[in-house]
């Protein structure tokens, strides 16, 4: 059996070398490149949730003489950020409302001068250190270092309530309000300041083992993430427990034993992954945000940035219910929903690919015929209040599923993967908008009731959607597209509403594909192992297992997907990008 890869690495150079590792490295590679003697500004930006005040300490001990700013110094008191940014920070316990505030907004105005006028007054060497650094120092700085955390470290440091939001010293709050706050708020900040030095940087430091951290120079770095996007390239998976997951991830991946079951599976969501690049057997990991934000064109290309600008748009997924529970019934928002309430540009239209179903699986999709949508919002009420559970059977309906069979999943959709299912879950990125309408009278991991939202979900079930609508719209949508030498290709879906186009490959033999300067996302659905190569060498071979996803930049071109070996078994790709 072909192996899962959960470390896959995007090889940059061969001599380790070039990636100093340690803080000795940080600190030497900063007094190389300080003018001696005298007077140097040091801008040390951090991405929120970074401890600044370690950092700090690290390098007083370096820069013994040194004087050390700490960027929080010049904040608003947490009380006054939660003023300020409360037309963002909702009472919601899962969402908030997206606007584009700015580093500058977390300063206050008379401490942010007089951190300006000591910093421009010294006549010693001074370093500025946290999220914000860059904006405090300007152009003046002679030396500026970007150090980052993956999001998904991130998260795990929040919900051992190691690190809080950023200003707000809330360490002590619920992972779920850390998530949410960070989610709207800290993410997009951390992402605007990094954006602002990435081109100017003299060094990047991968701080998701503090005490350990690797260092680049900023342009080995730069020249690494150009590297990245002009070749097929996988994120670093990451799985998570839910209180309907699975086992059979656990099993095929060989996942740890500790969590009681793992629920998702996050193979390609930029915005909380990240990418290993390797030097010899070292590592530097890096958010695979960076690559979005700082090669979108290469990347994404014209069509994805005519569209959404530096954003991903795809989103892919795993949902495991194999041994494990019902996922909540739920549905999504309209567009216009989610802009007016929420402030997205884009809602989450999705599908269902059925990786791999159990003998008896199902899933919920659409509404019964003549449903009655009085009697469903009463029912749906009821169960809420605590008063009745509510019959899902009796108002969804319910379809079989089979291995490669693929479901469209337009928003305003009610749906639901039962259980016996691993799920590739394929859709837009606004992926923490689902509205659930009920979830089995279940509690989460932390034993509280899972959020409902009913009043969202309920504006936005689109009610014509009955199972008739459904077999004629959603349902088994499957149409040649073209064929070759041991080949056919297949358009699987998705609605028409939706952006996203999906196309299957059935091979034995190579297939041609071509990017044509737009995003493509691709899973090998079926088979152990296939090999992606470039007919003219442009990059190197990639070895795609079982259910592993990868990226193909836009600027790629075109590229072959073939079996390792002459097999008379077909095997099957799944491959998503933005319609035209």
């Amino acid at each position: 059996m072909a192996r899962y890869d959960k470390e896959p690495v995007v090889r940059i150079a061969d001599e380790a070398s070039v990636c100093g590792e340690g803080w000795a490295a940080v600190l030497d590679g900063m007094r190389a490149r300080l003018p001696q003697p005298g007077r140097a500004v040091v801008a040390v930006e951090l991405y929120p949730g970074v401890d600044a005040r370690a950092v700090a300490n690290r390098l007083r001990e370096g820069f013994p003489d040194a004087t050390i700013r700490l960027t929080e110094e010049a904040f608003l008191s947490s009380a006054e950020l939660r003023a300020t940014f409360a037309s963002t920070l909702t009472d919601d316990p899962v969402f908030n409302v997206m606007h584009p505030w700015t580093i500058e907004s977390y300063f206050d105005p008379g401490r942010l001068r007089t951190m300006r006028t000591d910093i421009a007054g010294s006549e010693e060497l001074v370093f500025v250190v946290g999220a914000g650094s860059g904006f405090v120092t300007g152009k003046d700085a002679d030396l500026v270092l970007s150090g980052n955390v993956a999001r998904w470290e991130l998260q795990q440091r929040q919900r051992a309530h190691r690190i809080g939001n950023l200003g707000f010293g809330n360490a002590d709050a619920s992972p779920g309000e850390l998530y949410k706050i960070a989610f709207f708020l800290d993410w997009r900040v951390g992402d605007a300041c990094r954006h602002t030095i990435y081109r100017r940087a003299d060094f990047f430091l991968d701080l998701n083992d503090a005490a350990t951290p690797r260092v680049l120079p900023g342009e080995v770095l730069r020249a690494a993430v150009r590297s990245t996007v002009e070749q097929p390239f996988r994120v670093v998976p990451f799985f998570d427990p839910g209180p309907w997951g699975g086992q059979w991830m656990r099993t095929r991946f060989a996942l740890p034993e500790g969590p009681a079951n793992y629920a998702w599976g996050f193979d390609c969501v930029p915005e909380e992954n990240s990418v290993l690049l390797g030097f010899g057997e070292r590592r530097f990991e890096l958010p695979a945000i960076v690559l979005v934000h700082e090669e979108p064109e290469r990347l994404l290309g014209e069509t994805v940035l005519r569209r959404f600008g530096a954003e991903f748009p795809i989103r892919f997924d795993l949902l495991d219910t194999i041994e494990g529970g019902n996922l909540s019934l739920q549905v999504h928002p309209s567009t216009a929903y989610i802009r007016e309430h929420f402030g997205m540009a884009y809602t989450q239209d999705e599908s269902y690919y059925m990786l791999h179903s159990e003998p008896g699986s199902a899933m919920y999709l659409g509404l019964r015929n003549e449903v009655d949508p009085q009697a469903m919002a009463a029912a749906l009420s009821a169960a809420q209040r605590g008063d009745t559970p509510f019959d899902a059977d009796r108002f969804a309906a319910i379809w079989p599923t089979r291995t490669h069979d693929h479901f469209s999943i337009p928003a305003g959709t009610v749906h639901c993967s039962g259980t016996g299912n691993v799920v590739l879950e394929i859709s837009a990125t606004p992926y923490i908008f689902t509205f659930k309408l009920w979830d089995w009278g279940r509690t989460g991991l932390d034993g509280r009731p899972r959020p409902i939202h009913l009043e969202h979900g309920l504006r936005n079930i689109r009610w014509e959607r009955t199972a008739a609508w459904v077999e004629r719209e959603l349902v088994g949508q499957t149409t040649p597209v073209a064929s070759g030498e041991g080949w056919q290709e297949e358009r699987t879906g998705l609605h028409s509403t939706e952006f996203l186009e999906t196309r299957r490959h059935w091979f034995t033999g190579p297939v041609p594909h071509e990017t044509a300067g737009n995003l493509q996302v691709l899973n090998l659905v079926e088979g152990e192992a296939a090999v992606i190569a470039s007919p003219t060498g442009a990059f190197p071979e990639l070895h795609l297992h079982y259910a592993e996803t990868v990226i193909l930049p836009a600027c790629l071109g075109a590229y072959t997907i073939s079996p390792p070996a002459p097999t008379e078994r077909p095997l099957a790709t799944l491959k998503a990008f933005v319609r035209e």
